[in-house]
């Protein structure tokens, strides 16, 4: 007998259930490291924030080319491109549809790449949909998994360079250049999910416990107003719709109510200084400086056809300062159509959860939702590639029924 034969006849056979198993395994690796991807896509490299000498075209292109490489991964685990079909998406479509009509007479040639960028994005969430709506929550551990990563990039920042990871006080990514304002949200939303899985019993406290001190420490370092507001008002509606169905969630709401007033009484001061950050009076009441920008947007003269389709992709300013608000942004880009849709897909979340059966799905999209809903006032991102879309379509993933089989080969 020759060795060839030897070796063929003592390997062992797997069992069907071993064989799919470790299909699923190696299927849900490359699903995490897509939606790596696509958030390393979504992040704007902000040159002059890092201690390392990165160079500004070096971190477009990885950024930029991730796109790239997340449509070529889950392309070689969808090699029959197939589909979920879903509300949502078909209206994040229409945006890219608009979007492409408008860059046809561009005033920037910015706006035909931000159009097609878009495109390609839309297109590999649409390849990711035989993952939607798995019971062992498998995009929603995948975010986590990442915005994990983006926080100890933070912290190992704020340890090799305190000097880079402060400046003006507030804390950014000293590492990869991430602004104070974003890892404010990546903290707040990874605290918002973790509280709400340990709420519907799939985490342990002692362990929801250390990534909460962390992540609301980081929280506090950046100052970010909106997602300390966008992070309250998530948990607070996630916790009501379990507060029929979760001792918990009962338990915790009486324990925020005493800490609260406590607070209230005895560290005002010291909470609206930070609320504060320094700013005076005028700062407060025109959001920093936002209300101007908002001002001159809307007054800017346009034609018909801007003021019901916009000028276009941009990259999200208005005469150098930024917009920082996702409607004017949308009005200055895709008009009073892409306002009306972005009101579209959260109304149809808010909907669609409100009709999900109760459980651990419809809380994290509550959460979720409600925080992009009040972010959505003084940041942008529900119609250009954004951590905010990957949200919003992270939410309605949840509120999609289980399949049979968990995705094709």
């Amino acid at each position: 007998m020759s060795s060839a034969a030897a070796a063929f006849r003592t390997r062992r056979v797997l069992p069907p259930e071993e064989v799919a198993q470790d299909l699923d395994r190696r299927v849900q690796r490359r699903v995490r490291i897509a939606w790596g991807l696509l958030l390393l896509n979504s992040l704007t490299f902000y040159p002059g924030i890092s201690f390392l000498p990165i160079p500004s075209f070096a971190g477009k292109i990885i950024t930029q080319g991730a796109l790239g490489a997340a449509l070529l991964v889950t392309l070689s685990i969808n090699r029959r491109l197939v589909i979920r079909p879903n509300i949502f998406l078909c209206l994040v479509s229409l945006l890219v549809i608009e979007a492409l009509i408008t860059s046809l007479d561009p005033e920037h040639l910015g706006t035909v790449y931000r159009s097609f960028r878009l495109a390609g994005f839309v297109v590999t969430l649409w390849l990711l949909t035989p993952w939607w709506g798995r019971r062992d929550l498998l995009l929603v551990r995948s975010y986590l998994t990442w915005l994990s990563v983006v926080l100890g990039s933070v912290y190992l920042g704020l340890l090799l360079a305190p000097g880079h990871a402060l400046p003006q006080g507030r804390l950014t990514d000293a590492l990869w250049p991430i602004p104070a304002t974003e890892v404010g949200h990546y903290a707040a939303i990874t605290t918002g999910l973790v509280v709400v899985l340990w709420l519907c019993g799939y985490l342990r406290g002692r362990v929801v416990l250390l990534v909460v001190m962390v992540t609301i420490a980081s929280l506090i370092l950046t100052h970010t107003r909106t997602a300390l507001a966008g992070m309250i008002a998530g948990i607070l509606v996630a916790g009501l719709s379990l507060i029929a169905l979760k001792a918990r969630a009962r338990k915790l709401f009486a324990i925020a109510g005493i800490l609260t007033a406590i607070a209230v009484i005895t560290l005002s001061g010291i909470v609206t200084t930070w609320l504060a950050r320094g700013e005076g009076n005028g700062q407060l009441t025109h959001l920093t400086g936002r209300t101007t920008v908002w001002s001159a947007l809307v007054t800017l003269p346009r034609t018909r056809f801007q003021v019901l389709f916009g000028f276009g992709l941009s990259n999200k300013s208005f005469n150098g300062l930024p917009i920082d608000s996702n409607w004017l942004a949308s009005y200055n880009d895709q008009g009073l159509f892409g306002i009306a849709i972005c009101a579209i897909i959260l109304l149809f979340l808010l909907v669609k959860a409100y009709f999900h059966p109760g459980g651990v799905q419809r809380a994290l999209a509550l959460f979720l939702v409600s925080y992009c809903m009040v972010a959505s006032i003084t940041e942008v991102g529900f119609t250009d590639v954004s951590p905010y879309l990957l949200e919003l379509t992270l939410a309605a993933s949840l509120l999609v029924p289980p399949v049979v089989d968990r995705g094709p080969p």
